[in-house]
């Protein structure tokens, strides 16, 4: 902040306000914009101010694998939207949860995670930290009964994605935070599709919140980047970790990110309003099985995502009827969505999570997950509602 007073009129203040205000840093010249460090390290007054730095002694920055102002920024930023005491930013969604799992876990831990999260998460749990004597168990996302047989004397996380995807099932985060409480484990919660603008976890009893930057918190599909937020001690253990073994956000991508969190809200908002109008017109096409959707009235997590969701974000899935042939028709007959398996865009994307987000999965994981041939993904963006529809319905027109 540029003083105090400034620093105190936050105290309080709404998301909107905080996306646009908080973590703001001025340096002597008084720039009103965040200003871009890109600088890779920084010197010292003295032999005597550097062992000061080094040693954490004295404040100022080292080196920007670790510390720079604009990742400091978005970090402080992010976790006043979130409602945590602090943030650490990592070079990718990924290694945020990589650098969430290693900082930690330990060998002979135990985490039990959702079977409807992110595919590359899922190879992550099972072919990576199981090297370090990680063990997982996967159960359905809804059942808490089967997460709560599913919890040992060892198990140290709770992971969860909610919405999921791609189905966008919603979990009970109240529910799961008393189960993490009761067996003194950790709730992490995967917080990309809803963001803060929508959800926070934190506030229902989650330990830690992870996000790809990637997605919503740009909202525009420019830079890689990912955060984890949570208290002040477990992040200074995920800092540890960062420092040591280096999957950092970039002085640009947080410059970039900062300025995503501005409008937040705004999008967030229209992504959602948006995404249930597409969703309702899905319903009402003869080629739709069915359709995906928190929004909708009648999907089973619609009054849960009421409860803990201030909307129901703007990512969609449906079922065409046929299979594979007849899902890649849809897909190939859209002239206006993008081709393309990210998501949180201004531009909408269209995608086969059965061939591409979940490709590296077995058969049977992707069949336990719901992700079956048929099955398309829309993450809805900021164009016109209609011409989302007019788009699809050249595919849908052709299987009716």
């Amino acid at each position: 902040m540029s003083d105090d007073s400034e620093f105190n009129a936050l105290h309080g203040a709404r998301l909107d306000t905080l996306a646009v205000r908080a973590g703001i840093a001025r340096t002597a010249e008084g720039e009103h914009a965040e200003p871009l460090f890109l600088t890779s390290s920084y010197v010292f007054d003295s032999a005597a101010d550097a062992a000061a730095r080094f040693a954490g002694t004295a404040p100022g920055n080292v080196y920007s694998r670790y510390t720079n102002p604009t990742v400091r920024a978005f970090e402080q930023r992010l976790a006043a939207l979130e409602g945590g005491e602090a943030a650490v930013a990592t070079a990718s969604g990924m290694a945020a949860i990589l650098s969430t799992c290693m900082a930690l876990l330990k060998s002979g831990d135990h985490v039990v995670c959702s079977r409807d999260v992110f595919g590359t998460t899922v190879s992550l749990f099972t072919r990576y930290l199981d090297k370090f004597g990680v063990a997982v168990t996967f159960v359905p996302l809804l059942d808490l009964d089967q997460w709560r047989a599913a919890i040992r004397p060892d198990t140290a996380m709770l992971f969860v994605e909610t919405p999921s995807n791609p189905l966008c099932e919603v979990a009970d985060l109240a529910g799961l935070s008393q189960l993490a409480r009761d067996s003194a484990s950790l709730l992490v919660v995967d917080n990309c599709f809803c963001t803060p603008a929508l959800q926070t976890p934190l506030a229902l009893g989650a330990d830690i919140v992870v996000h790809s930057a990637t997605k919503y918190l740009d909202g525009q599909g420019r830079c890689v980047g990912g955060a984890v937020v949570g208290s002040r001690a477990l992040m200074e253990e995920v800092m540890v970790f960062l420092r040591t073994c280096g999957p950092t956000m970039s002085a640009f991508n947080a410059w970039v990110f900062l300025k995503g969190l501005e409008t937040l809200r705004l999008r967030m908002d229209a992504h959602s309003q948006s995404a249930l109008e597409l969703a309702r017109w899905l319903r009402t096409q003869p080629a739709i099985e069915q359709v995906y959707y928190a929004g909708l009235e009648d999907h089973p997590g619609h009054a849960l995502a009421r409860r803990q969701q201030r909307a129901y974000g703007g990512v969609l899935s449906f079922r065409v009827r046929g299979g594979r042939e007849q899902a890649w028709q849809v897909i190939d007959a859209t002239r206006i969505m993008s081709l393309t398996a990210n998501l949180g865009d201004a531009k909408t994307t269209i995608v086969h999570p059965a061939t591409t987000t979940h490709g590296r999965l077995s058969a049977a994981e992707r069949e336990r997950a719901g992700i079956t041939e048929n099955l398309i993904r829309v993450a809805v963006g900021l164009e016109h509602v209609a011409d989302l529809q007019d788009d699809l319905q050249r595919g849908l027109a052709a299987l009716a």
